[in-house]
């Protein structure tokens, strides 16, 4: 079956070695021509495990066709004839030896850490009518890729984190699109929703492939705010009611990584790097993705993709914003202030528990590449979109139909789509979140004491169960509302304060004194982004845009690809 499968095989040479290559349909393999072997009656021989080694080292090495990168003829210098230049030489064995014709094939090679590399291998051809074949067999095979861009829309933020996003596309990505035949069309935006708004309006969609995006998640938001907006403009959609069914955006997004936090970039190839996202653009992978709508007495917000935070994680970002010229810094300075506050916030929480679904947020289970838990309940939501929920927020009930209700006072109130892992928290807010399965996780973190809330955040960064506290709960949810309850003062609160201490940290909290005042109401960072309503309603709508990404792969997934026993 194999030989049958076959496309082209010969007997090639990598440097001065000989290599059985063969090519077919799914895989480029070559494998190191073994000479006869010779009895040594004294030689003592040993079983040596193999181990997985580098293409042109070890004995034989496969690639998925998919995952090449391009191919290209080389012209070979004739090195049979020894230059005259006055000094010795040594001259070759045998003219016949040296073969004149070679092509170079590019490819995807998998490092540590989820990175992934470009790697080039050279065959040398004995005859230019066989190189030239195989150029033209793999280009073919390249071709037929039909999941594979041609023409990307670039948008570049050139002040995104350190402002590097320009240098790094200049330096890193365009020279891999130039190799692989993608084409780029690229914007450098100039102001705050530069590519939303040309996305809403100007780009003409039809040219391209896809939309990729050079700089931080608050990029990756304006191309997501203008493209699902500009997808439902087109089929008639109205953004402002919440029990609409969006439509799914047919363009995928691809994500150069150049801004302070690249949470979206890190839960859904593994790793921040340039050169890996771009790969991941180039062989054409698509990672479908949920998009929560977030709306306020029928108007239209925003889209959510990663995270929605209440009280914490809200004043944290309200606070940073003031203090933009520490750079990254703010987010640790603004963190620690908060924490000290130690803020809560009363409100109502109604939530439609996700029903008849595979995985629960403690089951950690995480969402990897081909997650059989994102299509299995992918498809059971789309199978039940039609259907609509309803609840009356005026039942003092804490179960009216479907939809549940809670109220109380709460330190956070935060709504994770993803994991929301990054390099300072590798687990994320929820570990076991799913990026394609039509839920989100409602976690809820109630009053508490300082030194609880501590072991709550603590363990984001280590490998116990987050949720494994009594004042917290998390709920997969397809469907939420919240509803602040406005407040002047509160005595049990100034109670609190004052037997804490709180007014020690009066100097470091100038916003909110040690006085014993609360604030009425928190805010919600919406990915980032600070959202001028608390009272809102938020609703998942499954599989809503795909990126040019795979998920995160395990170990297992390509360590077979090296292996020489899998071949």
């Amino acid at each position: 079956m194999e030989k049958q499968a076959r496309l082209l095989s010969a007997e090639l040479r990598i440097k001065n070695t000989e290599y059985e290559v063969c090519l077919s349909r799914l895989l480029l393999t070559w494998k190191k021509r073994l000479s006869g072997a010779v009895y040594h009656p004294f030689r003592l021989s040993f079983c040596v495990v193999k181990f997985p080694r580098r293409p042109q080292s070890g004995v034989c090495h496969s690639v998925p066709v998919s995952e090449i990168i391009a191919v290209r003829e080389l012209e070979v210098e004739n090195s049979s004839r020894p230059k005259n230049d006055g000094r010795w030489q040594k001259m070759p064995q045998k003219a016949a030896e040296v073969h004149q014709h070679a092509f170079t094939v590019s490819y995807v090679e998998r490092t540590r850490q989820h990175r992934w590399r470009c790697s080039d291998v050279t065959f040398h051809c004995p005859e230019g009518a066989l190189c030239q074949r195989w150029v033209s067999c793999i280009r073919e095979q390249l071709a037929a890729l039909a999941s594979r861009p041609k023409h990307l829309l670039v948008y570049i933020n050139p002040y995104g984190g350190k402002q590097q996003g320009k240098r790094i596309y200049e330096q890193k990505v365009a020279p891999l699109f130039a190799r692989a035949g993608v084409s780029a069309h690229v914007i450098v935006t100039e102001y705050a929703n530069h590519a939303r708004d040309h996305l809403r309006t100007e780009a003409e969609l039809k040219k391209y492939d896809g939309v990729v995006c050079v700089g931080g998640d608050g990029m990756f938001s304006e191309i997501v705010h203008g493209l699902v907006w500009r997808t439902q403009s087109d089929g008639g959609v109205d953004h402002n009611c919440p029990d609409e069914t969006l439509l799914p955006c047919s363009l995928r997004i691809g994500i150069i990584p150049a801004g302070s936090t690249d949470c979206i970039c890190f839960a859904t190839v593994g790793a921040n790097d340039p050169v890996t996202s771009a790969l991941h653009i180039i062989v054409g992978d698509s990672q479908a993705m949920d998009v929560c709508s977030v709306h306020h007495n029928n108007t239209f917000l925003r889209y959510s993709i990663s995270l929605l935070g209440y009280g914490f994680y809200g004043d944290v970002l309200t606070d940073s914003e003031r203090k933009r010229w520490m750079g990254p810094a703010r987010y640790d300075f603004s963190g620690l202030k908060t924490f000290l506050t130690h803020h809560y916030y009363e409100g109502t929480v109604s939530y439609l528990p996700a029903r008849g679904v595979l995985g629960t947020p403690r089951d950690r289970t995480k969402c990897r590449a081909g997650c059989l838990i994102c299509q299995h309940n992918g498809q059971l939501h789309l199978e039940e979109k039609a259907e609509k929920y309803k609840t009356d927020e005026a039942s003092d009930s804490e179960s009216d139909g479907d939809w549940r209700t809670l109220r109380g006072k709460f330190l956070a109130i935060n709504a994770a789509s993803m994991s929301c892992a990054c390099p300072r928290s590798p687990k994320g807010l929820s570990p076991a979140a799913h990026l394609a399965d039509g839920t989100t996780d409602l976690i809820l973190v109630r009053k508490c004491s300082r030194l609880d809330f501590l072991r709550h955040l603590l363990r984001h960064t280590s490998k116990d169960d987050q949720f494994d506290l009594t004042f917290v709960e998390v709920h997969r949810v397809r469907r939420f509302r919240f509803t602040p309850r406005h407040c002047q003062s509160d005595s049990d609160l100034r109670l609190d304060l004052q037997e804490n201490g709180k007014r020690l940290f009066s100097q470091i909290c100038r916003d909110h004194p040690a006085c014993g005042c609360t604030p009425a109401y928190s805010s919600w960072n919406c990915d980032g982004e600070i959202l001028t309503h608390t009272a809102i309603e938020v609703g998942v709508h499954c599989q809503l845009i795909k990126l040019f990404a795979r998920g995160i792969e395990e170990p297992a997934v390509f360590e077979d690809l090296t292996n020489p026993c899998a071949i």
